[in-house]
């Protein structure tokens, strides 16, 4: 897949500079970090060449907020540990944490990674206030951050890359509307509470359904997990089996839905919103269902990476970055499953086939 670096055929585009000034990024500084990932819009200052380049090789720190749950999660990992390895040669340590979704592990994980000296710490917050203390302490000790999969309630990281939630949840709400014919009942699964990303899905998927003929008869946290999400769908079908349709914002949850609502013996499955989660695909392909998937990439890790080696290596860089892929449509279904693979599998993915094939065989 090509990727864009978001230069003007100029060679140059102009954006916001460090102190809210015009700043020009050359052809030469342009920076790709992963592909359907570009600067954002509107002010974006620049993060000056230079201000944290250091000579290699770099020891590098990783905040995730947890494997569990999710196979996201531990691709996510995967993801990384390969970008580490394409660049050993650069890497002198790395060191990676899990707060196992728990905020004061987080906070430990951070100030640890800030004593062991690291040069950069890349941070997958569990919520948004869950790494602002350690983001504040890292830029005291002048380690850069790069802040990915999550949002936080502080503007004193490096730089961020975020995929666009709140588009990730419109889009699904708005296929139940077209699918629907803009009526209906509709059950809203939601994931982690108080996580950044369930919060901007839930609030893209709001901003849909507020202005629809929709009803929706419950709204629950399924935490992203199959087993949570399957215990809430059998309860809601008992007492209301009347459903017109599901949005949920992670695929485990609709995987969940789908188990209890067949179990329990409906005679129709209504359209479930999915993700791109290779289980998930086998189902809709298999049993011809209809779905879309909004993209959010294992490799925004990797992103962040590139992001952190750039900043290392001096170069210049917007500050603040989002990744905003078109989502999986049954017309594009094809595209992106892979009948070769585990049901584990993310699509899409940074690593190669036989990587993929190492992790995820079928």
């Amino acid at each position: 897949m090509k990727r864009r670096t978001f230069l003007q055929a100029s060679g140059a585009i102009a954006v916001a500079g460090t102190f809210g000034m015009p700043g020009i990024l050359r052809a030469d500084d342009a920076i790709s970090l992963l592909p359907d990932t570009w600067p954002s819009e509107g002010a974006n200052p620049i993060v000056d060449a230079g201000k944290f380049k250091k000579s290699g090789p770099w020891k590098i720190g990783h905040s995730h907020y947890g494997l569990a749950g999710s196979t996201h999660t531990y691709q996510t990992a995967f993801e990384a540990e390969y970008e580490i390895k394409k660049n050993k040669d650069r890497i002198a340590d790395y060191q990676f944490r899990s707060a196992d979704l728990n905020a004061s592990k987080q906070v430990a994980d951070i100030e640890d990674l800030i004593a062991q000296k690291v040069d950069a710490i890349i941070i997958a917050p569990l919520t948004t206030g869950s790494a602002v203390e350690g983001i504040k302490k890292a830029k005291a000790a002048g380690i850069p951050t790069v802040v990915y999969l999550g949002r936080v309630d502080t503007e004193e990281f490096t730089v961020q890359v975020q995929g666009d939630d709140f588009y990730f949840g419109r889009v699904m709400a708005q296929f139940l509307v077209d699918k629907l014919g803009n009526k209906g009942k509709v059950w809203v699964l939601r994931g982690v509470a108080g996580h950044p990303i369930d919060a901007d899905r839930y609030a893209g998927a709001m901003e849909v359904f507020s202005k629809s003929g929709l009803q929706i008869t419950s709204t629950q946290h399924g935490s992203w997990s199959y087993e949570d999400s399957k215990k809430i769908a059998e309860s809601l079908y008992l007492s209301d089996p009347d459903v017109a349709g599901i949005w949920t914002d992670g695929a485990n949850m609709s995987l969940g839905v789908l188990d209890a609502l067949q179990e329990a013996g409906a005679s129709t499955i209504p359209p479930i919103t999915g993700e791109a989660l290779n289980g998930w695909m086998r189902r809709w392909n298999d049993e011809k269902l209809s779905s879309i998937g909004p993209i959010c990439p294992p490799a925004l890790s990797t992103a962040a990476l590139r992001a952190a080696f750039a900043l290392l290596d001096g170069k210049p860089i917007q500050r603040n970055w989002t990744n905003r892929p078109k989502p999986i449509t049954d017309e594009t279904l094809s595209q992106f499953y892979r009948a070769d693979l585990t049901d584990a599998y993310w699509a899409p993915t940074e690593m190669p086939n036989e990587k993929l094939l190492d992790y995820f065989k079928a």
